[in-house]
């Protein structure tokens, strides 16, 4: 069956994912209209095709155990000289995306991996583009910001033609969202609030 690569993500939901994914290809950002506009839980990931079921029962379970949160993005960052990113930072929501992508990556699973680097929930806006393109975007959208109730996550492929498309979404088992939030509990379930 061969290899494919998958990612799982948080969508950022309309109006804003179409407007942040125009703004990207506005900076000449070539892969904007390539990546739905996202938070990161698994990045790129080469696995093997036959794993598939396996993998989406293990993220139907990681899903199940969530509940909804509040999600808000506030103002620009950037990884540079590090990484040429520029991104809108999670004001709210940060941890429970922490605690999120750790289970999606759990030795336990079918998806283990190893990060390059620390995770930091962020939604990129600009990626390995020209310099004043990148103090632009960081610039531009600054005062950026949107809020949304996050209900669960998404399975992506990235096809042949470097394009991402969702195989599948997976709600939350509570869609309650708490007002506020708290740490990690020490059974390991996501933190409540």
């Amino acid at each position: 069956m061969g290899t494919v690569t998958l990612g799982v993500s948080i969508a950022v939901p309309e109006p804003h994912g179409s407007l942040l994914q125009e703004r990207r290809a506005g900076f000449g950002d070539p892969a904007a209209h390539g990546i739905p506009t996202h938070v990161t839980l698994l990045p790129p990931t080469e696995v093997e095709a036959a794993a598939l079921p396996a993998i989406e029962a293990h993220l139907t379970e990681v899903a199940t155990a969530g509940r909804a949160f509040p999600m808000r993005l506030s103002g620009t960052g950037t990884f540079r000289p590090l990484s040429p990113v520029v991104f809108l930072q999670v004001v709210e929501g940060a941890e429970a995306c922490g605690w999120l992508q750790k289970q999606v990556r759990d030795a336990s699973g079918p998806i283990t991996r190893e990060l390059q680097f620390p995770y930091h929930p962020h939604v990129t806006v600009a990626h390995g583009i020209a310099e004043d393109a990148m103090d632009r975007a960081f610039e531009e959208l600054g005062d950026y910001v949107a809020a949304w109730s996050c209900t669960g996550f998404a399975l992506y492929e990235q096809g042949a033609d470097g394009v991402w498309r969702k195989l599948r979404e997976f709600a939350f088992g509570s869609s309650t969202v708490p007002q506020q939030a708290s740490a990690t509990n020490t059974r390991g379930t996501q933190p409540t609030r």
